[in-house]
This record gives C-alpha cells, structure tokens and sequence, in this order.
C-alpha cells in the first residue's frame, strides 16, 4: 500500500480543519455530552438495558460515532438523519428492546434538525418517513403497542415542530435583513438623487446668473476696447480674467452636473503663474518668485494652496492701491509656504469676498497649516500660510483656533 505524501496528508488535514471551523460550537458541544452520556450509561446502568454486565465497553464505540454524527448534522441533514435510524436499527439487532437516553436525546435532536435546515416539504417528507418506520416496528424488530406507537409519534412529532418553528423564524429573519438592506439601498438612492437634483439646480442658476453677467462684462469691456479707450491694457485684462472665470465656471458646472464619484482636474499652484500674467498685461506690477525645488503636492493640498494665494492676491490688488505687490512661494522638504506681500494702506480684517481670511485660514487649518494675517509694521499687508505637504487632512473645527 502506497504511502500519502506529505503535501497529500497536509492538504487532508487542511480540508479537515476548515471544515471542523464551519461547524458551529455548540453542535461540538451537543456531540461530547452525547459520547459523555453514552460512556457513561456504559460504566452504570448497562445491564439494566439488556446488556449481560456492566460495564459494556463497546457502547462507547456507538456513543463516540452519535456524537460525531450529531455534531455535523448541519452539514448534512439527511445523511445524518438516515445513519441515526440505521444505528438504531443495528441497536436494536443486538436484541436489546428499549433505547437508551442518550440515544432518544441523539434522535430527538435529528428529527429537530431535518425541520430546522430543510425546505418544509423535504423535511415533513422525511420527518413522516422516520415517524412512520418507528411506528410500523420496522426498527425495533416487532410490533409495538398502541400507546408506545403514540408515545414515538408525539415525541418526534413535537421534535420536528420545534425545529419547524426555528426554520420560520430563520426564514423570517433572513427576509427582513433583506428588507433592511433593500431600504438601505433606496435611501442612498434617494439620497444621491436628491444631491444630483441640487447640484444641477445649482449648475442651472450659476449657468443663467453668474456666467451670464461675466459675459456681459467681458462683452462690453471688449467693445469699449475696440472702441480706442486709453486704457486699452486694462480692458484687455478684464477680458482674459473674464474669460478665464467664464471657462472655470464652465468646468465648474460641468462638475456639478457629473456623478459624484467622478474625478475632474482641479486648479492647483502651476496655474498660478498665468493668473499672474493676466493681471501684470493689465498693468499692475506683480511679482512672483518660487524658491525651491517644486514637487508635486496632492490634489486637495495643491487646490488649497492656489485658492489661498489667489484668495490674497485679489485682496491685494483691491486694497493695495498702486503699490507693488509680491508673491512668494517656497518649497521646504516637509511644506510649502504662501506669502504675499503689498506695500498699500493695508487690508481690513473681514474682507468683502465673502471667503476673506476666515475662507483662507480654514483651507490652511483643513491640512494643518499654519496661517497669519495682519498689517505690516513698514507698511501694507501680508499673508502667510504654510502647509505641511505629508500632514494627513482632519477637520477643520478640530484645527482652527
């Protein structure tokens, strides 16, 4: 006889493990008071069911085979319940007459079990199947008298009830998880659906309102251009930042009318530079200066840092007059600092746009970086901020003091 392998013995007691988790502990636990109540009806009371002495050893061969059977029942209902009548039946071979408790117990749990893991008509079929074949003598080897045949057809008949009202319970519980996950998945949808109706309403009045009125401006600002002003550099310079918001209102709304879980390209420092541009051909002196080596920063760091530097350069040029203003950013290993600087009369400290210092000092604080702002002792304002490039994001009420 050829040997197993070792990879074939070690894959045999694998499969044997997972299958030995699969079965839930209280099965095991049902199993060895079974073998320890079979093993010990075989050192005490043997003889009283028709064993020549006690003890009779090899009942505790058949008590260890129950409770293994018993204790995988779950994992094979029918297999189990057909091996328990035939042990029985081979009990009963040996000329004994009456069962023992263990063994009324191991049947009880079988026909339980047949109820509570089958479809119902299965399970009836087979629990009248088993009834009947107790009731006829077909496994005790002689006719049995009425009141013991009523006696085996309400045990196991109250046997297979329990497990039948266990199964609709089962059944029951399972059809409301799905009913609770069914309104989960409706109340995100309507949720989603919600947020999509608002976004687009959003992108409609931004549409007809906002990007409507810049237009105009850029229109008009063209005509009186056209029209040989002398200030033919400024207005070509509220053409092209009109014409700048105008295209990032339109990727705007284009956002606001995508899914939510779609990723679109977001402003970051690179565009910085031609915003700057912009603003110098309409004759303002600006200037921008970038110290260090850039890298690239993370999405949501590099949409923060532009919107904080354009943030205070608007600011800037609407409250520092004619003076020079300079923009200053500087790439350190572990964060990038913002600075901008304007020799004006200085800026008052809730500015009018709306997002102001409280907009740019939250953008800062969301990767916690630092932020000041204030009157320069020389004269003009400045802005600072310095955000950590490899700080994970928290929450903006947690930073902000």
């Amino acid at each position: 006889m050829a040997v197993p392998s070792p990879l074939l013995r070690r894959s045999g007691v694998d499969f044997l493990a997972r299958h030995l988790r699969a079965v839930p502990r209280v099965d095991l636990l049902i199993g060895l008071a079974i073998i320890a109540l079979g093993t010990l009806e075989a050192f005490t009371v043997a003889a009283d069911h028709g064993a020549a002495e006690t003890p009779e050893l090899w009942w505790i061969g058949q008590a260890l085979v129950t409770g293994v059977l018993v204790w995988f029942r779950r994992r094979a209902p029918v297999a189990v319940f057909i091996l328990m009548i035939l042990a029985q039946y081979a009990w009963h071979r040996q000329g004994y007459e009456s069962c023992q408790t263990w063994q009324l117990f191991s049947l009880l749990i079988v026909f339980h079990t047949v109820a509570a893991e089958l479809p119902f008509k299965p399970g009836l079929a087979w629990a009248v199947t088993g009834i009947l074949v107790f009731d006829s003598g077909a496994v005790d080897h002689r006719w049995l008298p009425f009141d013991e045949v009523i006696f085996l057809t309400v045990v196991f008949g109250a046997a297979y009830l329990t497990g039948l009202a266990v199964h609709a319970y089962a059944v029951r519980a399972r059809r409301l998880a799905a009913h609770a996950v069914q309104l989960e998945r409706d109340r995100e949808r309507q949720a989603a659906e919600a947020v999509a109706q608002e976004r687009t309403r959003i992108a409609r009045e931004l549409h007809d309102v906002v990007a409507h009125s810049v237009s105009m401006m850029v229109m008009q600002a063209g005509v009186l251009r056209r029209m040989g002003s002398p200030h033919e550099e400024m207005l070509l310079g509220i053409e092209r930042m009109g014409r700048e918001a105008v295209d990032e209102l339109r990727v705007m709304l284009g956002a606001l009318r995508m899914p939510l879980d779609e990723a679109i390209p977001q402003p970051g420092l690179d565009l910085l530079a031609g915003t700057v541009s912009s603003l110098v051909s309409s004759g303002l002196r600006i200037g921008l200066d970038i110290v260090g080596d850039p890298v690239r920063l993370p999405p949501g760091l590099d949409l923060s840092a532009y919107r904080i530097a354009q943030e205070a350069l608007t600011n800037a040029v609407k409250h520092g007059g004619e003076s020079e203003i300079t923009i200053t950013i500087t790439y350190h290993g572990d964060r990038v600092e913002l600075e901008v600087l304007d020799g004006g009369g200085g800026a008052p400290s809730q500015l009018s746009t709306g997002n102001g210092l409280v907009g740019m000092r939250e953008r800062a604080a969301l990767f916690g970086g630092d932020f000041e702002a204030g009157p320069r002792p020389e004269g003009g304002f400045r802005v600072h901020a310095s955000l950590p490039i490899s700080h994970q994001e928290v929450f903006a009420d947690e930073r902000i003091k």
